[in-house]
């Protein structure tokens, strides 16, 4: 066991086999609840002796996924009110080390997820030689509604309190404050890209991983209201902060899921605004998309994975029932003329489904074209496509949404990732994307030429042939979305 010190008292870690110390559960803001829910993160309450780290701390209130996502991503929950906390594995726990630091932003659509779930274990990090972070932040209501009197943007003020916790501790664990990499999936790629043009995020980070998000991703204030409006009519309650406030978790969190299927279920932009099409109620709340430009002083990797879109289309068997008129209606929705773009799409697959072309457009203004805009906002940024297709439910789910994290993680044994991932998936493939992520935190490089509007250098990391850059994939295709995302 080994003890290191933060400014709120000493923590006791656990030494793994492969000399790897973790800490877990250690508190970066007081519990979110009583008088402080719905505010800003106060500083967590320093405590005397030596504070034990050695098991996961009580996670953000959240609802199950719904079925079959409940089956196919992994998450946990652990009850307590003190959640917001982080857990830190360390090759060299003590001050003076410098390692680079790696912190990890979870996904989850905003409403699920935490840091402690097995599948994000960071311990492969730091064998390989960087600090690495996991951290809780609030989820759902208490995180991202909009509420009078209150701040917004309650989760992402939590990320901030958690990377200002880092700055003044990570010292102690063998860190260097001065070279952290935030990186996240989902909602957390989506909350860095919204971190990136946040003030008091300035000088927290100095390089940053998104993997399947950016900066496309949120509600403006008009948007925002009709969802809080909405949810408070599902609760028969005003939609004020005394009014959630009164309403017990239990009763909450199962409503909140009742209104994402709701939007889902009618994505009609008048009654959601944003939401209609990013399928998520609860998001960043912003006036306007802001990308971060080339004064940017954060380096950047991004990427997305090949099919996103068919974690959502597979699973729930819409992807061969979808029909050639619903597609049409999705395609202009998402602002193509499906006219134009359709041929396009069915030029380089002429056996594809309405489904299966569903998932190509879907995925292009969901993940790939955000992407994009951000490598083009920021000279010297790198981009990445994961493509490697897992061969569950018959092959078909493909290089789908949050498939590339196991490879990231260098977790392909762990079991919460088999029902994705299926068996024997490709070790070297894994090899390759954690030992680029690694490279990106300790050099500013992940091992290929940046992105530029000329040659698009981008990334493919699949394993057949071996990952290898290729310059522009699917051309006709991104130039559909000139001036239209």
């Amino acid at each position: 066991m080994t003890v290191c010190s933060t400014r709120q008292g000493a923590v006791r870690g656990r030494i793994s086999p492969e000399g790897v110390t973790s800490f877990l559960g250690i508190p970066y803001a007081a519990p979110p609840f009583g008088a402080q829910r719905f505010f800003e993160p106060a500083p967590p309450e320093p405590w005397t002796g030596v504070r034990d780290a050695m098991a996961y701390g009580p996670t953000p209130p959240h609802a199950r996924y719904a079925p079959p996502f409940d089956a196919l991503i992994p998450e946990n929950a652990i009850p307590g009110e003190d959640c917001l906390n982080l857990n830190i594995w360390t090759p060299a726990p003590e001050p003076g080390a410098g390692l680079p630091v790696m912190v990890w932003l979870h996904g989850g659509s905003f409403t699920n997820g935490s840091g402690s779930a097995s599948a994000y274990d960071a311990g492969a990090f730091a064998r390989d030689g960087v600090v690495s972070v996991t951290l809780n932040y609030r989820l759902g209501t208490d995180g991202f509604l909009r509420l009078p009197g209150r701040p917004d943007n309650r989760g992402l003020l939590d990320q901030i309190a958690a990377l200002r916790w880092l700055r003044d501790n990570i010292a102690s664990f063998g860190g260097d404050a001065d070279r952290v990499t935030v990186f996240g999936e989902s909602a957390g790629a989506m909350s860095i890209g919204a971190l990136l043009t946040t003030e008091a995020a300035r000088g927290l980070f100095h390089r940053a991983i998104l993997q399947s998000g950016a900066c496309h991703h949120f509600l403006r204030p008009s948007s925002a209201v009709l969802i809080t409006a909405r949810l408070a009519e599902k609760l028969g309650i005003e939609p004020t902060p005394e009014a959630f406030e009164a309403v017990p978790l239990p009763e909450l969190l199962p409503v909140q899921a009742e209104l994402r299927a709701e939007v889902n279920a009618d994505p009609d932009p008048t009654r959601w605004g944003e939401a209609a099409l990013n399928m998520m109620p609860f998001e960043p709340i912003r006036p306007s998309l802001t990308l971060p430009g080339p004064h940017c002083d954060v380096d950047l990797l991004i990427g997305n994975n090949r099919e996103e879109y068919r974690l959502f289309l597979v699973p729930t068997r819409r992807l061969h029932a979808l029909s050639e008129s619903r597609l049409r209606a999705m395609t202009a929705a998402y602002g193509l003329d499906p006219a134009q773009a359709l041929p396009v799409y069915r030029a380089s697959r002429p056996a594809a489904t309405p489904g299966e072309l569903l998932d190509a457009v879907a995925t292009d203004w969901f993940y790939r074209i955000p992407a994009i805009r951000l490598a083009e906002s920021v000279p010297g940024s790198y981009l990445y496509e994961f493509s490697w297709r897992s061969p569950q439910f018959d092959g078909t789910l493909g290089a789908c949404h949050a498939l590339e994290l196991p490879f990231v993680f260098d977790r392909l044994r762990d079991p919460s990732y088999a029902p994705m991932l299926g068996a024997h998936p490709p070790q070297a493939l894994a090899d390759a994307m954690h030992g680029a992520w690694i490279s990106f935190a300790k050099t500013g490089s992940p091992g290929w030429k940046p992105y530029n509007r000329t040659t698009r250098t981008t990334m493919a990391f699949t394993a057949t042939p071996t990952p290898a850059p290729v310059t522009d994939p699917r051309a006709e295709e991104r130039l559909l979305w000139e001036g239209v995302r």
